[in-house]
């Protein structure tokens, strides 16, 4: 298959597989669903303790749960996960038949396998006649003649469970030896019999059970087994990263064996979750769903963190490198022309009245505003940083016939400081981090000549909340007032500092007010 690397990769499609798939495709997360197709309670015709959907087919909710992820964007792919390797900051899983499947995170959902005692005619019946679960089949039991088929002290437990359901329940020992004194009078006193010798096999009459027979002859007359089957999870994919199945038991009796894990299903190897029967031998549907959900959840919070560390270290690096000259350079010659070629407005409205004299023009780009205050009669020095766009500038200056008045220079004004005496600093949409910034306007200050204008014009932090789409860098945005407190008191006077609003469109179209900072200062 063609390589893509999803977010997660979920393997197996059962209740719990599919319920952390659903999350997770909810969450905007791109998911592949590898599935076998063997839900463990395939032969049961009905799922129940389900909250709205008790008496569900199994296969019924599963077709459901695919099509939800579908439609939610997550895929299914048919197929055996054999094993699973590390493989850069994810995981590699593959198929039996040798296709292969990339994840940044995993969630094993592959349940478990019902391993029954070996008796001639049980696993026919399973699920069926043949039960374990009170919780899953015991009301379709109730009031039968139910035998209990022991297989260690647990057994008189779930005698008495089954006792719950029906007032007809017997012990079959099969072969085992007698429970001790206590167990066997809780059973008497819950009028629960104990049968004792081996089991050769169950009988039924036609597609019914009728009785269990015993060695030598005897049939005992039941309408259902109860068999604790051992469990054992489908564990060979995480095995094959190194998670070894453990031993579970409850009440001193071991139930099979499982993967362990956390209570959000984090498993002890980074980026691998479980949820369902292969962590969770006890788990019903309902808590198998429940269980993918948590897991998913988790999974879904460890690939926010994965993203933001990646984010915050691409923002770093694009704060560290947005402003050197390599950069400019190369940000014009992606494209014929950045800008639209107009001059920007606040400069049309607040130098459109002035007297023309010199002027600088800070980060001039492709030269529009140099030519219209050049046409105006200004003298301009146009500085840039990027000799891309100085060559552009000088280009529409000679195509406008004003090239001899502006003259262009190439430099960073971070390291480079201007000459001093302009009757005009013009500086639109200079955005720095703070501490250049301060330092920049703090030298671009004193270049303003006694009488002389000094005009900053910038992208106002409120803008941040239009989604007008541009680079979020918020430390960048400022006030006309943090411009203006960098000033003397003594020796400016401020004409205007406010946040000026101009209509705009969103990236999707809408209409939107945007707002320009914009300090207008005299030098007195």
């Amino acid at each position: 298959m063609e390589k893509q690397t999803y977010d997660v990769v979920v393997i197996g499609g059962g209740a719990a597989g599919l319920s952390g798939a659903l999350a997770l495709a909810r969450s905007r997360r791109s998911v592949l669903v590898v599935d076998s197709g063997e839900p463990r309670n395939a032969p049961a015709e009905h799922m129940h303790n389900i909250l709205g959907r008790d008496g569900t087919p199994p296969g019924e909710l599963l077709a459901a749960g695919r099509a939800e992820i579908i439609g939610y964007g997550a895929e299914v792919l048919s197929g055996r996960a054999e094993s699973a390797a590390r493989d850069g900051d994810g995981f590699r899983v593959t198929l039996d038949d040798g296709r292969v499947a990339h994840g940044r995170r995993l969630l094993v959902a592959t349940g478990l396998v019902d391993e029954l005692p070996d008796i001639p005619g049980l696993t026919e019946r399973w699920g069926r006649d043949v039960a374990h679960c009170p919780y899953c089949h015991g009301w379709e039991l109730r009031d039968k003649r139910i035998g209990v088929i022991a297989n260690g002290p647990l057994s008189v437990i779930q005698a008495q469970m089954w006792r719950q359901i029906s007032p007809h329940v017997l012990v079959l020992l099969n072969g085992g030896d007698a429970f001790a004194a206590g167990p066997m009078e809780e059973l008497a006193a819950r009028g629960i019999p104990v049968v004792p010798g081996a089991i050769e096999a169950l009988q039924t009459a036609g597609d019914r059970l009728t009785g269990v027979r015993l060695v030598g002859g005897d049939v005992v007359a039941v309408d259902a087994v109860v068999a604790g089957p051992r469990f054992t999870a489908r564990s060979g994919v995480l095995e094959s990263l190194g998670l070894e199945a453990a031993g579970f038991e409850m009440h001193g009796h071991v139930l099979g064996r499982r993967i362990s894990a956390d209570e959000s299903g984090a498993t002890t190897v980074p980026g691998v979750w479980v949820a369902g029967n292969v962590t969770n031998l006890g788990a019903t549907v309902a808590v198998a769903i429940a269980g993918g959900q948590t897991a998913a959840a988790a999974i879904n919070m460890d690939l926010i963190a994965d993203d933001t560390r990646a984010a915050v270290a691409a923002y770093r690096d694009r704060i560290a490198t947005m402003f050197t000259e390599d950069a400019w350079e190369e940000r014009y010659r992606g494209r014929d022309a950045i800008w639209s070629g107009k001059p920007n407005p606040v400069l049309v409205t607040e130098v459109g009245g002035l007297t023309a004299g010199t002027a600088l023009d800070v980060g001039c780009g492709e030269g529009a505003d140099a030519v219209w205050l050049a046409e105006r009669g200004w003298r301009v020095t146009a500085v840039d940083i990027s000799s891309v766009a100085l060559g552009r500038a000088a280009g529409h200056a000679a195509a406008a016939g004003v090239g001899d008045r502006i003259t262009f220079r190439h430099a960073d004004l971070q390291q480079d400081h201007p000459e001093q005496g302009y009757d005009l600093v013009s500086a639109q949409f200079m955005h720095l981090p703070p501490e250049p910034r301060r330092e920049l306007y703090t030298r671009l200050a004193k270049s303003v000549a006694p009488g002389g204008t000094l005009l900053v014009v910038g992208h106002h932090p409120s803008d941040l909340a239009t989604f007008v789409g541009r680079m979020h860098f918020p430390d960048m945005l400022f006030t006309a007032e943090e411009i203006a407190e960098l000033l003397p008191s003594d020796g400016w006077k401020i004409v205007t500092a406010e946040a000026r609003p101009r209509p705009a469109t969103d990236p999707e179209g809408r209409a939107i007010t945007i707002r320009d900072a914009v300090l207008v200062a005299q030098r007195v």
